[in-house]
Order: C-alpha cells, then structure tokens, then sequence
C-alpha cells in the first residue's frame, strides 16, 4: 500500500517514516510539508493512503481534502486532540496524536490493512466507487461518488444530496460533467445532474421530454434534448 507523508515539520515526517519500517507493508512513497507540495504529489504519486497533519502554514490538511478528487484513504497525524472528534466526523480511518506511539500506529496500520481503500482511479473520469471530501462551512464528509444521487446547480457552486445530506460545494455543475462517469451519472437539464442508479421511475413529460422520480421522491424535469439522450443511452 502506497503512503504519503504530508507534516510541515521535518522531524515529524522523518519520525513517522522511521516507524513505519515496522510496517513493510505500507511503502512511504513520498513526503509533502504544506498544502501546496501535497497536492502536486497525489496528483503525481496516486498513493492510496494520507498520513496528514491538520495545522499546516496556508492551507490546513482539510483545505487540501477539499481540492483533491479522488480522496485517498486517511489518517490525521496531528498535535492537537481537540481536531479528534471533526477527523472522525469525515471519516477518517484513524487518528494519531503527535507524538506518535508505536503501539497507536500499529493500530492504525491493523484498520488500514483489514479494510484496504479502494485504489484512487487514475482516469480522468470519477467513478462510483471514488470517494470525495466535502467540506461545507464547518462541516465535512468523505462521500463515495455512488452514494450522491442528485447534483444541482447554484451558480458556481453545486449543491450534493447524499442521505439526509445536501452540502454545498465551490464546484461548478459543468466541471462535475466532465469529471464524472457517464455511465452512471447523466446531466438532465441545466440544473441537474442525477445518479442513474438512483433512479426509481421514468414518465413521459410535455413536449416530448421526460420526468425522472429518484429514490428519494424528488421529480427532475430531464429537457427535450436531454430526453432524447436520455433514451439512446437506456435503448428505450
């Protein structure tokens, strides 16, 4: 398994990489020590799993989460506990507080090992299966792509329904086109774009469109055009 070590301070990396030769099966492939150098280096690297400080010079480990996509699995490395209870709320795998104990990152290193995150796609396209850090104000979540059935516009920013989840996030509906699968994910009008897996019915709408029901009971409009498209790509 494929690690990145992301801590602005030196010692802090070099120690963490000197614990983790107990643990050969966790290759350190590369170190980061800000928001900046980490991101050129997921994007470079592909590795599956962050060992990632919150407190970082400019943008702060969940800055980072936030730009990325896919999200690699995680683990907080960090000298304050009081980020313990906002790491668990995203979903992290674990959470270590400096310094480090061998016994706590064993732990860890167990979690990881007995439930492997899926490998990040390295296509331009997120599929289902790829997970997305969401951070809306003060709030985050790590979603997998699969679970989100509905996209809707809001100028530049898109809002995400998950759940009883609808956070709003600073991208724009058509970056998220292009981005996403459209094996599963279809654009039905200018507002939209839904999870055709969530998808519970299909009616006939005025002037020649269609009307999609999701699983959660909200109706989306799909266009004319769209509608047409809509039929070549399910052969109805």
């Amino acid at each position: 398994m494929k690690a990145l070590i992301i801590d602005d301070e030196r010692l802090a990396r070099n120690e963490l990489r000197r614990l983790l030769r107990a643990h050969p099966e966790i290759a350190v492939v590369g170190e980061a020590a800000n928001a900046d150098e980490a991101e050129a280096a997921v994007e470079r690297l592909r590795p599956d799993l962050l060992f990632l400080d919150v407190q970082m010079p400019g943008r702060s480990g969940f800055d980072l989460l936030a730009a990325l996509d896919p999200v690699p699995a995680v683990i907080f490395t960090t000298a304050y506990d009081r980020y313990a209870l906002r790491a668990f709320e995203v979903s992290a795998l674990d959470y270590l507080v400096k310094p480090i104990e061998p016994a706590r990152l064993a732990a860890a290193v167990e979690k990881v090992l007995a439930h492997p995150p899926a490998a990040p796609s390295s296509g331009a396209r997120l599929t289902a299966d790829d997970r997305v850090f969401v951070k809306d104000g003060d709030r985050c979540w790590f979603v997998r792509l699969g679970d989100v059935r509905l996209f809707e516009s809001e100028g530049n920013y898109t809002r995400l329904y998950f759940g009883r989840e609808k956070p709003l996030v600073y991208r724009s509906l058509s970056y998220l086109e292009d981005r996403l699968d459209p094996k599963t994910f279809f654009r039905a009008n200018r507002k939209h774009i839904v999870n055709l897996k969530r998808i519970t019915s299909i009616d006939a709408w005025f002037g020649g469109g269609l009307r999609a029901r999701l699983e959660d009971g909200t109706e989306i409009e799909l266009s004319r055009r769209q509608a047409q498209k809509f039929r070549e790509r399910m052969s109805l």
